[in-house]
């Protein structure tokens, strides 16, 4: 490992690890070209059909493609990537479940500015989690290469815990890497894209994970209609939200299971006598039950 970036044989603890400590993480070619490829002509037509940012935040030179799962079969293999899985299920695991918050093909075409510096937490009505609880992971795959030139991501590295007037004085440094590679970054760390000088477009595939108590970013209900959520497999599924979020969250109509629901069926979800958490405040609350 050398300045953050990590072989894909490198267990996921370690990596998450180093994300805690850090804020972010590079696992270099983790993706072949095939998938890439396909990813990219699955995309291309939705990508030219988007329209440009809205403001100097959004990018006037940039395009945000979202619906992935449902428009671009490629990307569910980002989304269930073994490497990605074993990393956020460390990194969210003080959670009883986790779910997919958002895809985004980003296009940063020529000519963008760099990005104003944030937090993704900020979604979350600017709630202030504590500062040792992590709220969401996310991953940016490179579609293309990414390169000082073309807007690569800056990253703020160790901001994570720190105010903003003290994280705006870190210096920060950029995510190049090579297509295939994706770049892990937790939700606190102040990043930003970066200004495209170069003749050819950056894209990014940014697809994050929240904890299941929250609202999801990109409504996957509709992003991904139930014909299309019926043809996809079960863990899929269950990523895109089809699961309890935590043992009194996510149900439909009488307490039925959401993954059930879809599928036609009646069965109800787990109760909290029967729903397994780590979490000792809910131990707690089990016990008292049997008292």
């Amino acid at each position: 490992m050398t300045d953050g970036h990590f072989a894909t044989s490198t267990p996921g603890r370690e990596i998450s690890t180093f994300i805690r400590e850090n804020g972010y993480a590079i696992v270099d070619d983790a993706a072949d070209t095939a998938v890439m490829d396909r990813l990219a002509s699955e995309a291309a037509p939705f990508v030219e059909a988007s329209a440009h940012g809205r403001d100097i935040y959004d990018g006037r030179h940039t395009r945000r493609t979202g619906a992935l799962v449902a428009r671009c079969p490629a990307a569910r293999e980002l989304v269930m990537h073994p490497i990605v899985r074993a990393v956020v299920d460390d990194f969210l695991g003080h959670s009883t479940t986790y779910q997919l918050h958002l895809t985004q093909l980003i296009t940063i075409e020529p000519g963008e500015t760099k990005q104003k510096p944030h937090r993704d937490q900020m979604a979350f009505d600017f709630f202030s989690f504590p500062a040792d609880y992590h709220v969401q992971c996310n991953t940016m795959w490179a579609l293309t290469d990414f390169t000082a030139a073309n807007g690569a991501t800056h990253i703020a590295p160790g901001t994570s815990g720190m105010a903003d007037a003290e994280a705006e004085q870190i210096e920060e440094i950029q995510a190049t890497m090579r297509r295939g590679s994706v770049l892990f970054y937790d939700g606190k760390v102040l990043h930003g894209g970066g200004a495209n000088t170069s003749d050819r477009p950056r894209q990014g595939v940014n697809i994050t994970y929240a904890v299941g108590w929250v609202r999801q970013e990109e409504n996957q209900y509709l992003a991904c209609p139930p014909d299309v959520a019926r043809s996809l497999d079960d863990d899929l599924l269950k990523m895109i939200g089809y699961q309890q979020g935590a043992f009194a969250l996510g149900y439909v109509g009488d307490q039925i299971d959401p993954l059930a629901a879809l599928r036609g069926s009646r069965e109800k979800v787990k109760t909290v006598e029967n729903f397994r958490q780590s979490n000792d405040s809910f131990q707690t609350f089990v016990d008292d039950l049997d008292r």
